[in-house]
């Protein structure tokens, strides 16, 4: 198993500078790869390979002064991130998805550089990460390194520099297993409700932050354009928007620990966001981020000798979990159910029970998949 471990790095001023002229020379030479697979295109009906264009590494060093002093593997690895974009647009078109067409980058949107083998451009150095051509760089070790170092990526963020190591994994320490099972409704007012009757709580990252972002985008827009004021300005937005990140981030990673830790089978609703990104509540549910949080819980579950599963949506909020009949003229803002079977519950902890009657094959869940896609889209529109 590959596990991506990350470290602050506190490069001196000089190592700053090396840093950031690296990176520009990265940009660009991505930018001078994307227009030659563009032009060839264009003017030929020709495609340029992966392969040729990592044979022009070395073409490229010799006529650029500034990437004949960065390492081959650092431009090599901007081949390859181009290549991955160009086959992500490809998957796209044949999907019917919206294509997407590799673009070129500005200064504000490159950010790392790679590293593709430890002892070949970079090695740690005692408590150092020593980098070709950049130096040895002071590095926070908040957490010990685990695995054999594959590959390195340096990531320049809002307050730094960060070192991201990806280390192989010889083997994975197997939580015990607790034999128990548990649905879980993903929701606005609580971020998620077991089948067991707890409740999470939804802290709203961006929206307690609202405010304050406010006054900083605000800020930003009443400073000169190419001034210093307003480079300091946006620096100090992006900061407190990689705050809020970090905040989600975090509960996000606690939140998941838990539950791998209790349970050993966890059901999850397989939600359509991008549908539901569509209504008005478009902003609660990208802060309270339920793909983000899925993506996590199911990476931690795999680590764990867990299993995530997800289940067919339709109706879990709607349907009786005791009797399977349907409730009638059910609105977003009742909060609370009744049936006439006797069942009185709380409507999210409702629907996490169906969610784990569908995940187990109890109950009235066999819906065909158009069924499930009218039912997504039902749910989309009455929202």
């Amino acid at each position: 198993m590959l596990r991506s471990f990350v470290y602050r790095l506190y490069p001196s001023s000089s190592q700053a500078r090396l840093l950031s002229r690296a990176l520009v020379t990265c940009r660009h030479f991505y930018n001078a790869c994307l227009e030659e697979r563009k032009t060839a295109w264009e003017t030929e009906q020709k495609t340029v390979s992966c392969a040729e264009q990592l044979r022009n590494v070395k073409v490229y060093r010799k006529q650029n002064p500034e990437a004949a002093n960065l390492h081959s593997h650092m431009l090599q690895v901007v081949v390859q991130d181009l290549d991955k974009a160009f086959r992500a647009f490809f998957r796209r078109v044949k999907s019917g998805q919206a294509p997407g067409y590799p673009r070129f980058k500005g200064a504000h949107r490159f950010h790392s550089l790679g590293l593709k083998e430890y002892g070949n451009g970079f090695r740690l150095d005692g408590r150092r990460l020593k980098v070709f051509g950049i130096g040895r760089l002071s590095v926070r070790w908040h957490r010990p390194l685990s695995g054999s170092i594959k590959t390195l990526r340096l990531v320049q963020k809002a307050d730094g520099w960060y070192a991201v190591f990806v280390c192989e994994l010889e083997q994975t320490v197997v939580l015990p297993s607790t034999a128990k099972q548990v649905g879980l409704d993903l929701g606005l007012s609580s971020l998620l409700t077991t089948s067991e009757g707890e409740k999470v709580s939804n802290p709203r990252h961006y929206r307690e932050n609202q405010r304050k972002l406010k006054v900083l985008q605000r800020t930003v827009s009443r400073r000169q354009k190419g001034g210093a004021n307003r480079r300091r300005a946006i620096s100090r937005l992006r900061l407190h928007h990689q705050h809020v990140a970090n905040s989600r981030k975090d509960y996000h990673h606690k939140v998941a620990r838990f539950l791998v830790e209790c349970y050993n089978v966890i059901y999850v609703e397989a939600l359509n966001t991008k549908g539901l990104c569509r209504t008005r509540l478009s902003k609660s549910i990208h802060d309270a981020a339920w793909s983000f949080f899925v993506s996590i819980l199911t990476s931690k579950a795999e680590e764990a000798g867990c299993e995530v599963i997800e289940v067919n949506p339709a109706y879990t909020s709607q349907t009786c979990s005791s009797c399977g009949s349907r409730f009638s003229g059910l609105r977003l803002s009742d909060r609370w159910v009744e049936c006439s079977c006797g069942l009185s519950l709380d409507r999210d902890h409702n629907a996490a029970i169906n969610v784990l009657n569908r995940g187990l094959g109890r109950g009235p869940w066999a819906l065909s998949s158009s069924s499930f896609q009218g039912g997504l889209a039902q749910e989309a529109a009455r929202l």
